[in-house]
């Protein structure tokens, strides 16, 4: 017991009376270096030198403490309070700190025989600090003006932190006003810029390219590596957050001279400069093009849910980014945009038979398929299951045209072959979840259901269904089961394109220092490849060339790019009301190709939710996706 007392008083001197020992003694301290406000950060620009975000300076009110005295700083705060209109009221905390300071640090407050206490070592300086604190009545705090609250606010920030911290009193103060504060020549107060961003093309992917902010709890850890202050500006979130090492800047260092001023000893330097491989130009025209399709679109019959789509362009030997458009409608007034475009990194969707060519690789790599073996289009029907068929009846197919054609009842064959059965009318279908491994595993190996290697902070991966059931590994097998990003669905196509080499995927080219020299430059990354002989990419994409020009997503690009690609209709289900509960069943569409089909420049993904609706029963489905894919694949081969 004596041990753990000695323990308490050992750790209570060092964590309450050090402190203010060893804080009064950096106050005093004349030899320190002090870190300006803040630095520039480096730039972030497209794959042509366009700068997309950049700096801009703003008016900052400073205070260096200057050795002036209690009564000294509660005038100049007052002074302060009169002109920064922008000067916000103190809380609560605050005012009863300004109460305490303006009342002989509120002494008045404590009684003789506290007094005695402390002179006798029974209490401490902090207990009567906390005892003034809490005897500041409410009702000495209402006698305080508007003018009151606002000095109490600077004087607070006057005093927070060490002394020789430099005290940011307003940011971003009109010319006017800052012009008139630093004409009065009050002591202690600069001048000063400090820096925020500047977003060249509105808010076009802003999301992406992230937010800065003060050092958070969630992101202390990713900080804590003795480069930051908790003061700090720092990236937090999207590729501010992910490249903040290099867009970081270094700060101007000040000396703290005999006199307590400062004296400026080296210059700030402006962080690396991030370049893209976004073109920014590809990116404008891809979003017009949307947003003119979508006012189309609300034109047309049953697209009441229907307000924006996806667009996502892949460089095809490299897995570079090269655009990355959403758009999404606000209202009904057809006129009111936001920039969507981070959803495709964060949502995923049900794609549809987009992935049949991943489950056409389980059956190949599985020994499942006879090579064109033509079989009659039909449906399945399993126990207590209703039948489950493909669009229409399509008549005679081998694995090619099953491509073509989209058949579902191809890929429900093989996807009941897989479990070691073969198929006969209302069978009982046993499955087990090895069974859905077979076909998630060989999907993960296209990206699906895996992470992409993006250079973007915690990303998702889609969700995966929990449930086990015959129809619902058929199911999965056609795309209708576990939902993708939009970024798994262009690393998919783009191993396609690559005969089974899945490139990472990448947003940042280079990063250039203020010299221009090379600090970072991305090089191609191979993540894996898939186990399967060029022979039967061949006949994928063969299969996917057909659906381009003879079969479902003819009219989705010009044939004259000799394109290869998949279409994808998916049901999927809104919550209207917010009550938790599924209201309307709806139709979303997907697109994905690569051309030209023998030597791929582009991988392009385009995606529509909700362009249809059943009502009825019955769901009608307006051809935007038809319409976007045409006219931007039209443009980012013509143009780029």
């Amino acid at each position: 017991m004596m041990i753990f007392v000695l323990i308490t008083v050992r750790v209570f001197n060092i964590s309450v009376k050090a402190h203010d020992y060893y804080k009064k003694i950096l106050d005093n301290k004349t030899d320190i270096e002090v870190l300006g406000l803040s630095a520039p950060r480096g730039r972030i620009l497209d794959k042509n030198g366009n700068v997309l975000v950049d700096n801009i300076g703003i008016n900052t009110i400073v205070y260096n403490k200057n050795k002036l005295t209690k009564k000294e700083e509660i005038e100049l705060a007052y002074i302060l309070a009169d002109n920064l209109s922008k000067i916000k009221e103190g809380n609560d905390f605050e005012l009863k700190k300004f109460y305490l300071a303006k009342n002989d640090d509120g002494n008045n407050l404590i009684r003789k025989r506290e007094y005695e206490l402390y002179n006798e070592r029974k209490l401490t300086n902090s207990e009567l600090n906390k005892m003034k604190y809490e005897r500041v009545s409410d009702k000495e705090l209402k006698k305080f003006s508007i003018r009151d609250k606002r000095a109490a606010k600077i004087y607070y920030l006057m005093n927070k932190g060490y002394s020789y911290d430099k005290k940011i009193i307003l940011k971003n103060v009109s010319d006017e006003e800052f012009a008139k504060v630093i004409e009065m020549n009050l002591k202690g107060i600069t001048g000063e810029l400090s820096w925020i961003r500047k977003y060249n093309y509105k808010d076009t992917l802003k999301d992406i390219f992230g937010n800065i902010g003060s050092i958070s709890l969630e992101n202390k850890e990713h900080y804590n590596n003795g480069n930051y202050k908790l003061t700090d500006t720092v990236g937090i979130s999207a590729l501010e957050y992910q490249y903040d090492k290099y867009l970081q800047g270094k700060k101007a260092v000040y000396k703290l001279n005999g006199n307590g001023k400062l004296s400026k000893i080296k210059e700030s330097k402006r962080g690396n400069d991030i370049y893209l491989s976004i073109d920014i130009n590809m990116e404008n025209g891809i979003n017009e093009i949307i947003k003119k399709q979508i006012i189309n679109g609300k034109k047309m019959a049953n697209t009441k849910y229907y307000n924006g789509s996806y667009v996502l362009v892949l460089d095809s030997k490299t897995g570079k980014i090269v655009a990355m458009s959403g758009e999404r409608l606000l209202d009904n007034s057809l006129d009111n945009f936001i920039d969507s475009s981070f959803n495709i990194f964060n949502s995923s969707f049900t794609p549809g038979s987009v992935v049949k060519g991943a489950s056409m690789t389980v059956g190949y790599q599985n020994n499942l398929i006879d090579i064109g073996k033509n079989i009659k289009d039909s449906c399945v029907k399993l126990y207590l299951n209703p039948e489950k068929c493909s669009y229409k009846s399509l008549g005679y197919i081998d694995d090619i045209t099953a491509l073509k054609t989209s058949s579902n009842y191809y890929q429900f064959l093989l996807a009941i072959k897989s479990t070691g059965n073969s198929y006969k009318y209302n069978m009982k279908l046993d499955v087990s979840p090895d069974n859905f491994n077979l076909y998630r595993n060989t999907f993960k190996e296209y990206g699906l259901g895996n992470i992409t290697g993006i250079d973007l902070p915690n990303e998702p991966t889609g969700l995966k269904g929990k449930k086990i059931a015959g129809d619902l590994l058929l199911n999965l097998s056609i795309g209708q089961y576990d939902t993708y990003t939009i970024l798994e669905l262009a690393q998919y196509m783009n191993t396609i394109a690559n005969n089974g080499e899945r490139y990472k995927l990448n947003l940042v080219d280079h990063i250039e220092d203020e010299n221009h020299n090379i600090v970072y430059k991305y090089e191609k990354e191979i993540l894996n490849k898939i186990n399967l002989d060029e022979y039967y990419y061949g006949r994928i994409k063969e299969g996917f060339r057909q659906v381009l020009f003879l079969g479902t997503g003819y009219g989705y690009t010009n044939t004259k790019y000799n394109p290869a690609g998949k279409t994808g209709t998916s049901e999927s289900f809104l919550d209207i009301d917010n009550d938790g509960v599924n209201d309307v069943k709806t139709i979303t569409s997907t697109y994905a190709m690569f051309a030209p089909y023998d030597n791929p420049k582009y991988t392009i993904v385009v995606v529509s939710p909700n362009i249809g609706y059943y009502k009825d029963n019955t769901g009608y489905m307006a051809y935007i996706n038809r319409f976007i894919s045409d006219e931007i694949t039209t443009l980012i081969f013509d143009k780029y």
